[in-house]
């Protein structure tokens, strides 16, 4: 569709001769998603649909104690250092955003009082600025009201690169004005048509500057509020033992009238993605488990236990492959993977190239993830206007050894590759799970059938999703030659999903490994596409510029997408959570109750 008749469409919706759910099923039609159309509306001055909760219970409390399993145990609850999603999660159950998204991509506000457009005045309309008014009457968990001043620190804390956040990415490139004591001003270098990034969702999550302030910067670290956090959240904190459980109790001063209706939560954290499925599923003990990266057929033979079902909601999330570019195993400057360095074999795109070839993605799918996830070959999937149409993924171990042999690596006696005293030998590490370790092992297989040996590692999860920067066996270190995990795509436009592909967030020991991109590739054709998207308002030529950043990186055969990843969880019958594939799972956490 052109543009004109993109336009004409929104007119109609505007005019009232055509309703917001068909003007969205047309564009998803057209390969977009309904976020997107939504964003796009909104932009245009069509005010967003307000949500229909559903929330019956008419009192706070009453609700007992709700237990939430996250297998992979949180480590820390500030949501500006959570790299890994169980630190988000865990954060999230005291901390909230400006707005967050729900599954239909719809912006919905918590702290703010609305959604911006240009309809109440909250989009300029040059693009350049957006304008949040917070909602009244909002207090601290110790009894501070919450003003635009704690507003304006989160970006002034964020964007400080010695604060080495993890959210610093939707910080660093705007500027943020106080207007009033309950109203601030986010304001863009350029025109930018994807706003709702700083203070939205996953990344948006506000810190109180009365606990923070004298801790940005270099002192970050040294906040005690790290571990016992002061949110504006439905439930007060209570106590906290890393790398096990999370405990609160229902905030008596909850901003949004009759809720929550559990009386304490719990978060578990620990073991393994099976027994918590078990968990719900088949003996009740717990409420909710969170990300069941669990093989399909077992879930499906554990929900006939009755007790609980499986939730399963489309998402961005990528199951994918790094090969490492920088030489894990050379310290230089008091780091390994330095970017100052080459790895001694994967800085061979004929080596990458045969080890794409040799992953077998549709057995992977068909005999592990069942309902979990696709095979793809692209890092964006969702929504499918993003999702480059140029990149395949094939299996051949006939393919990747003829180029191996064009490259000039030969098999030695051992059977293993080598060219110029190199052999191809790599330590291929993952979090432990069985649908991990058994990718792993198929991958392992092929491998050796062409001449690769691949040495398998598996870490504690709670250990591998750690943001400790003492911790040598993160993921974001990436002190080894491989590792596959997923990502989440945590809003409904892949913009800030992507810049994991770009220069200026290469994980380092600066920014304290907290840089988005964890394997260290630069691409200038990355880096120039994606700044061209921040401020391309036109949808096509944006979708065509994000597009590339993915090839960039895809054709490299330095990321290798595995399964375009369904989120999944695992509810009890009787619970009733809001559950969304474009935000943290528990980003409604107030609104959940017991039918």
């Amino acid at each position: 569709m052109n543009e004109h008749g993109l336009r004409g469409l929104i007119a109609d919706v505007k005019e009232g001769g055509l309703s917001r759910r068909s003007f969205v099923q047309k564009m998803v039609a057209l390969g977009l998603s309904a976020p997107i159309a939504t964003q796009m509306l909104a932009w245009n001055g069509v005010a967003m649909a307000q949500p229909v909760d559903g929330y019956k219970p008419t009192k706070a409390g009453g609700g007992g104690p709700l237990k939430i399993l996250l297998w992979q145990a949180p480590t820390l609850l500030n949501p500006h250092f959570a790299s890994g999603t169980k630190d988000q999660e865990a954060s999230r159950v005291f901390y909230e955003p400006l707005a967050g998204w729900d599954a239909e991509g719809n912006l919905i506000p918590c702290l703010a009082a609305e959604v911006p457009s240009k309809e109440n005045g909250g989009l300029s309309a040059d693009g350049k600025s957006v304008t949040w008014k917070l909602k009244q009457g909002v207090k601290w968990h110790d009894g501070k009201p919450f003003t635009a001043d704690d507003v304006v620190f989160n970006w002034e804390y964020a964007a400080d690169p010695a604060t080495a956040a993890y959210t610093t990415g939707s910080y660093k490139d705007i500027k943020v004005e106080k207007v009033d004591s309950h109203t601030v001003k986010v304001i863009f270098a350029e025109a930018t048509p994807f706003w709702a990034d700083a203070f939205v969702g996953v990344a948006g999550m506000i810190i109180p500057k009365h606990h923070f302030g004298e801790y940005k910067g270099a002192k970050s670290r040294e906040a005690p509020a790290n571990l016992k956090p002061v949110g504006t959240g439905p439930y007060k904190f209570v106590d906290f033992k890393p790398g096990d459980i999370v405990t609160g109790e229902r905030n008596p001063d909850y901003h949004v009238k009759n809720q929550p209706h559990f009386d304490t939560i719990e978060v578990k954290g620990g073991g393994d993605a099976v027994s918590a499925a078990r968990a719900v599923l088949q003996t009740g003990e717990f409420d909710y488990a969170w990300n069941m990266l669990v093989e399909d057929e077992i879930l499906k033979r554990m929900e006939t236990g009755g007790r609980g079902r499986v939730l399963a909601v489309p998402s961005g999330n990528i199951e994918f492959i790094i090969l490492n570019t920088t030489d894990p195993w050379t310290e230089v400057d008091g780091e390994r993977s330095s970017v100052k360095t080459k790895h001694p074999t994967l800085s061979d795109p004929a080596v990458r190239q045969a080890i794409n070839l040799l992953i077998d993605r549709d057995s992977i799918q068909k005999f592990i993830y069942g309902r979990g996830g696709t095979a793809t070959a692209s890092f964006v999937n969702e929504p499918k206007m993003f999702k480059s149409k140029k990149l395949k993924y094939e299996f051949s171990v006939e393919k990747a050894n003829k180029i191996l042999d064009d490259a000039g690596w030969k098999k030695g006696a051992d059977g293993i590759r080598e060219k110029d005293g190199k052999k191809l030998k790599y330590v291929f590490q993952t979090s432990i799970n069985a649908p991990r370790q058994k990718t792993q092992a198929i991958i392992k297989q092929a491998c050796q059938r062409a001449g690769i040996d691949l040495e398998l590692k598996s870490v504690t999860a709670s250990v591998f999703f750690s943001s400790d920067v003492a911790n040598p066996d993160t993921y974001t270190k990436l002190y080894c030659d491989m590792e596959m995990y997923t990502t989440t795509q945590p809003q409904p436009d892949p913009e800030r999903f992507l810049n994991q592909f770009t220069s200026w967030e290469i994980a380092n020991k600066e920014n304290k490994w907290l840089g988005r991109n964890v394997s260290r590739y630069a691409s200038k054709e990355a880096d120039d596409a994606y700044k061209a998207a921040q401020k391309e308002l036109d949808p096509a030529k944006r979708a065509a510029l994000l597009i590339k950043v993915d090839e960039a990186f895809c054709e490299a055969n330095v990321i290798l997408p595995l399964l375009s990843r369904t989120r999944v969880a695992a509810a009890a019958n009787n619970l009733v959570p809001k559950y969304s594939g474009w935000d943290s799972d528990v980003w409604r956490l107030a609104s959940w109750y017991r039918s």
